[in-house]
């Protein structure tokens, strides 16, 4: 059975997940139901890779290579970047310690990566896909090339560490394929307009076009 990688976002529109009838390995963006993955209240099929982490993912054939794949999930807010991932508050909640003096949120802060999280991304080696779900710099989010840059410099040092063989990203709905800090990296659009097939040996990527 084939396996698939997801780079977010792959919550319902009311926070709930679904069996999706193959295994899917995926990091969070910033519209998942972060209490769902706490709990770890997910379909036996989808399987979330924590921020930082690198997992062996099995594919198709036994005699296939086995892919190494980590992630960065959510997305930067350099109002939370300094803060420990555990002390990102979920909304309404009591802040801990490190965060007195804060107003209560009113929206999800775990949706964010931290520093301690890229840290942890840079020190992986030996790892053949790294998603994640912003975009490195320079990404212009517009057709054309068009726009401000709205890619994350995170990204691009976690890439210049790891020397992964491809990168993933999701978040702006714009399919890409360039090559940022020497490594091949490609934005993902909405599935319902098109996805990529990946072997598992070259990593080659095919562009998929639904409808």
């Amino acid at each position: 059975m084939p396996c698939w990688l997801c780079v977010g976002d792959i919550a319902t529109g009311d926070g709930r997940y679904e069996p999706l009838g193959a295994p899917v390995y995926w990091i969070h963006g910033n519209n998942d139901n972060f209490d769902a993955i706490a709990a770890g209240a997910l379909p036996a099929d989808l399987h979330h890779i924590p921020n930082g982490t690198v997992i062996e993912v099995a594919v198709a054939k036994a005699t296939a290579p086995r892919v190494r794949v980590a992630g960065l999930g959510g997305t930067f807010a350099p109002t939370w970047y300094e803060e420990r991932a555990s002390e990102l508050p979920s909304p309404g909640s009591p802040v801990g310690p490190a965060l007195q003096g804060r107003p209560r949120v009113k929206d999800d802060k775990r949706r964010h990566f931290v520093r301690e999280e890229v840290e942890a991304c840079k020190a992986l080696g030996d790892v053949d896909i790294f998603l994640t779900h912003e975009a490195a710099k320079p990404f212009r989010a517009f057709p054309g090339g068009r726009g401000p840059d709205a890619g994350k410099a995170q990204i691009n040092e976690v890439l210049a560490a790891m020397r992964p063989r491809l990168h993933l990203f999701g978040h702006h709905h714009r399919f890409s394929d360039e090559v940022r800090e020497g490594v091949r990296s490609v934005g993902l659009d909405l599935v319902t307009r098109s996805y990529v097939l990946l072997d598992a040996a070259s990593l080659d990527v095919r562009l998929m076009q639904m409808g």
